[in-house]
């Protein structure tokens, strides 16, 4: 299922998606190798686009939340797969 703007919005640091208190980064999925990877300390959201390369998998950096909105990464993920 897609993520809304309202799930990155409430997404939480040091919470994760089920509502349990985490220490470790953790990843609400957009679909399509999109997804939005929340710190457990800071106020850092990244946006994370995972592919593979010859075999081995890889990420690209997106960008970091609010500066790009869901439809800007949205955007950015289907620029990056259309240049593969």
């Amino acid at each position: 299922m897609p993520l809304t703007v309202t799930a990155v919005l409430n997404a939480k640091e040091g919470i994760n998606s089920k509502g349990t208190k985490t220490n470790k980064p953790y990843k609400l999925s957009d679909g399509g190798g999109l997804y939005l990877e929340v710190t457990p300390k800071g106020q850092n959201k990244y946006w994370r686009l995972k592919y593979r390369f010859d075999g081995k998998e890889k990420r690209l950096s997106i960008g970091v939340y609010p500066s790009i909105s869901l439809k800007d990464a949205r955007k950015r993920k289907d620029d990056a797969k259309d240049h593969t």
